[in-house]
């Protein structure tokens, strides 16, 4: 004779078997139910019941015998009797999946792209790729899990549930973790968080529930130290959802953990199409504004403009690229989404770690990279393109402050960050724009740990009167404040000219302030333009001389003495600057002070000037 018992205190459900039925070991033979939740409880042994001691609702306690058998006589009946139907697993669909799995799989497909084909026609018809497309290309592929498919538009008190459905899906917010580079980088320095405004759905706007699923994410992006990448295209708010009682639904966190970000993770925006209001401020907080030709980005679009009475304007009308490159909102500027994508993940790359394969070209050729003539001006991006390791340049703000180029790039695979004067633009002189420019490319480097390389090629700062009017004192000053501020390692290499305060600011306030400050044999120096310096310095001397031909002369010979004064070769004797080098091997200084400078952590809190 063997006994079933009872594993726990319980209420007894239902009898699979009757006395007289065969069971075999591991065979359900009574439901048991404790705190609302069922226990299939299955025979130990196999063997004929002989006897059943409780009946169905009855308490059994732990340890009390369910149930009596004994072994199965050879004339007993073979098998365990049939199941009653209640114990039957529920039917299975079509596909074979359960109908609870079924439901979720039929509801998440009205998510994709593919139920929605007219959407998407219209969208690839306008020249675009809708805000799946966008994420699956940014993202490794299989990498990308996403928050919140589910959620529809806050709409419920005026539309179906089933217009929701397939009409908003996820509100209009495709939002996740992925990694990006992952092949490169490895799946821990890859992870990002992403979020993309689908325009398909209500214009992009902000609904109520994109805006929890934002917070959602941005909470992750603070908690885990994830980098945010941002598709911006949209309206802004949307004023249409009604499920929550609310007057203007400005006590929101978006903005807030979004701009908190800054300086704590790189911030990518993408823009592609209108970008107006609520989206553009977001886009406006990002480190880096990446945007098609074909966008138009404006804190507020056609229907704000025309309701504050200031006239009637087509959105393409407002801040359209051409515009925004020019003014600096936009830092890289590109053809299509799939360039934006492109450069996003280039952007990622740097601040991702060093890279193991590289290439360069042959070094050799920047020693003809500056001109002979000295007052001959040569292209100071083909010749970044040469130093760096190629393929490997990404200038940021192209169009805006000519005077200055600032770029991301690599040498020997580890990634820095370069600023260039620009001897095309006022000789290289730095202006209003190009100081606001340099300024805030050494706050993002710093903030974010890249070294600083500096290209030094300047007459200084531009001067006059035109120039005052712009607040040149004040824009020109934060160079200093910024460079004096910086944890990361600064290197200068002096190109040609290196005169008056505007050195200075290129080299992080002095000559001695970086990690070494070394010029090539091109190199010319002074404490400002020496041909004002003649005039000034030697007024009395000119003077006396008769004008015409011998005050000509002796200007002439004054300036000459000035310049051999300050060529390079000069410099170095009286160790104001560290070394002349071969324009060939600045590569190789780059790499051996790279790798013996270290960078300090920078104390308090940091973030990126939007500006």
């Amino acid at each position: 004779m063997a006994e079933l018992r009872s594993p726990l205190q319980a209420q007894l459900v239902q009898w699979l078997v009757a006395p007289g039925d065969t069971v075999q070991a591991g065979d359900v033979v009574v439901i048991l139910e404790a705190m609302k939740m069922e226990h299939e409880i299955r025979a130990d042994k196999a063997g004929q019941v002989r006897a059943l001691f409780f009946a169905a609702g009855e308490s059994v306690g732990e340890g009390d015998v369910l149930m009596a058998t004994q072994p199965v006589s050879s004339t007993a009946p073979q098998g365990p009797s049939p199941a009653p139907e209640t114990a039957q697993p529920a039917a299975a669909s079509a596909s074979g999946l359960r109908p609870d799995l079924q439901r979720v799989v039929d509801r998440h497909a009205f998510t994709l792209d593919a139920s929605r084909p007219e959407a998407v026609a219209r969208r690839h018809a306008a020249g675009g790729r809708t805000a799946r497309e966008n994420v699956a290309h940014l993202c490794d592929d299989g990498s990308f899990i996403e928050y919140g498919a589910l959620a529809v538009a806050a709409q419920t008190r005026r539309r179906s549930m089933e217009d929701l459905i397939a009409n908003t899906p996820a509100d209009g917010m495709i939002a996740g973790i992925g990694t990006v580079n992952a092949q490169a980088f490895g799946p821990e320095k890859s992870r990002c968080v992403v979020m993309a405004y689908d325009y398909t759905v209500l214009a992009g706007t902000q609904g109520m529930r994109n805006h929890h699923k934002k917070d959602r994410m941005l909470g992750l992006a603070h908690q885990l130290k994830l980098p945010v990448v941002l598709f911006a295209e949209g309206g802004g708010g949307r004023p249409g959802d009604v499920d929550m009682p609310i007057v203007a639904g400005l006590n929101n966190h978006t903005f807030s953990q979004f701009a908190a970000l800054s300086g704590k993770v790189p911030v990518v925006g993408i823009v592609h199409g209108r970008c107006f209001a609520g989206n553009a401020a977001l886009l406006g907080c990002c480190d880096v504004i990446i945007a098609t030709r074909a966008s138009n980005i404006g804190m507020s679009g056609p229907a704000m403009i025309e309701g504050g009475g200031l006239g009637s304007f087509k959105p393409e009308q407002i801040g359209p690229s051409e515009v925004q490159s020019r003014n600096g909102v936009i830092d890289v500027l590109v053809k299509d989404e799939e360039e934006a994508v492109r450069k996003a993940q280039q952007y990622l790359s740097y601040f991702q770690g060093p890279t193991a394969q590289w290439v360069c070209a042959d070094q050799n050729a920047l020693r003809q990279a500056i001109p002979e003539n000295r007052l001959r001006v040569y292209d100071v991006r083909a010749l970044m393109e040469v130093l760096v390791d190629t393929g490997s340049l990404l200038e940021l703000r192209a169009g805006f402050g000519a005077g200055m180029i600032t770029a991301l790039a690599r040498i020997e695979g580890r990634p820095l960050g370069l600023i260039a004067n620009n001897p095309q633009h006022l000789g290289g002189a730095i202006d209003v724009e190009a100081a606001d420019k340099a300024a805030r490319f050494m706050q993002l480097c710093n903030a974010h740990g890249l070294p600083i390389v500096s290209l030094t090629d300047t007459p200084g700062f531009m001067v006059g009167p035109e120039i005052e009017a712009q607040a040149q004192v004040r824009h020109v000053s934060r160079m200093f404040v910024m460079a004096a501020h910086l944890s990361v390692p600064f290197f200068a290499v002096v190109l040609r000219k290196g005169y008056g305060l505007g050195a200075q600011a290129m080299t992080a306030g002095g000559f001695d302030a970086p990690v070494f400050t070394v010029s090539w044999p091109t190199g010319e120096f002074g404490a400002m333009g020496l041909e004002g310096a003649v005039k000034l310095g030697f007024r009395k001397e000119l003077e006396a001389a008769t004008p015409g031909a011998e005050r000509d002369a002796l200007y002439q010979k004054l300036v000459a003495q000035q310049y051999e004064n300050g060529q390079a070769m000069n410099m170095a004797a009286t160790l104001e600057i560290d070394a002349v080098i071969d324009p060939a091997q600045t590569r190789d200084w780059l790499v051996n002070g790279l790798a013996s400078a270290t960078h300090k952590e920078p104390p308090g809190t940091r973030y990126v000037d939007t500006w």
